[in-house]
């Protein structure tokens, strides 16, 4: 697939520096307008110099300038419907029409974005490692819990080894007791939440498989990732634990869950009927 190139600056993100971010954000705003900006041009506009805008582009991975905006004019082909941040972003300004349509957008963007940053080859190498797994445990805090949460019980439908605690603590001392033949699967949108990242590195001591969703490239989580998967949803000041953020997760999920059914519909068909059966009368009829 093509890549999204304005996803993958907001992905990149909280690795750049002051300047960097400086660049990050013109171009975000501003990405039509730099496709016919020279390099100082566009050093100019973010109030930076040209070696910042060098850095910046070294960071994304690429050659140089030119190549960058290639990549970039090749990405807005795909989006021509884009709008700026600003048009995106909920303000205390809005009011309930225009906030509701832009949580709307939000949504939609977030798969979107979610599907423009899919490995296909890091999905493969996941369900490799939850098909192999004596125990798959789900690990989140806060809003992250509640995900967690959900891919638990979803994947519980169909597969008995998949645990999950609510107790931050109790994650804790369950990743703590954590074998090589089990796997920890982490969410988290910032990677950069304390209990998080101790519970990344209790599952690393004890030598488990780790999986993790997150928004960006690098944290002080994703250095324990063996497995690392992108979501796509952006928080405004308006939006912290918004729908959108769990919305791109949840996309994630529901690919490897369908896709884990699909490889083992033999073995899981059985126990989908079993866990059904149990609760077919707990519906008003």
């Amino acid at each position: 697939m093509q890549e999204d190139y304005l996803t993958k600056i907001r992905s990149a993100y909280n690795q750049f520096t002051k300047a960097e971010k400086k660049v990050a954000d013109y171009i975000l705003n501003n990405s039509r307008e730099v496709l016919f900006m020279s390099i100082s041009d566009l050093a100019e506009a973010c109030d930076v110099g040209d070696t910042s805008v060098f850095r910046f582009c070294k960071t994304m991975n690429v050659k140089g300038y030119q190549e960058f905006k290639m990549l970039l004019s090749l990405s807005m082909r795909e989006n021509e419907t884009a709008v700026s941040e600003d048009e995106k972003t909920t303000t205390l300004e809005d009011d309930i029409e225009k906030l509701a349509k832009k949580v709307y957008e939000d949504n939609l963007s977030a798969i979107k974005e979610t599907y423009s940053l899919l490995d296909c080859k890091k999905m493969a190498e996941a369900l490799d490692v939850l098909t192999d797994a004596k125990r798959i445990v789900f690990f989140g805090v806060g809003t992250s819990m509640l995900t967690a949460m959900k891919a638990m019980n979803k994947f519980m439908r169909i597969e008995p080894k998949v645990v999950c605690n609510m107790d931050a603590h109790m994650q804790l001392i369950t990743a703590s007791t954590l074998t090589e033949d089990d796997v920890a699967f982490i969410f988290s949108y910032s990677g950069s939440t304390k209990d998080t990242v101790e519970i990344a590195k209790f599952a690393k001591q004890a030598k488990a498989k780790i999986i993790v969703i997150t928004r960006f490239i690098k944290s002080q989580l994703t250095q324990y990732a063996d497995i690392l998967l992108l979501s796509g949803a952006n928080e405004g000041t308006l939006q912290n634990g918004s729908t959108s953020a769990e919305i791109s997760q949840l996309f994630l999920v529901d690919i490897i869950y369908s896709e884990y059914y699909r490889r083992h519909f033999k073995r899981c068909k059985p126990t989908w009927d079993t866990t059904t059966e149990s609760i077919h009368d707990k519906n008003y009829t």
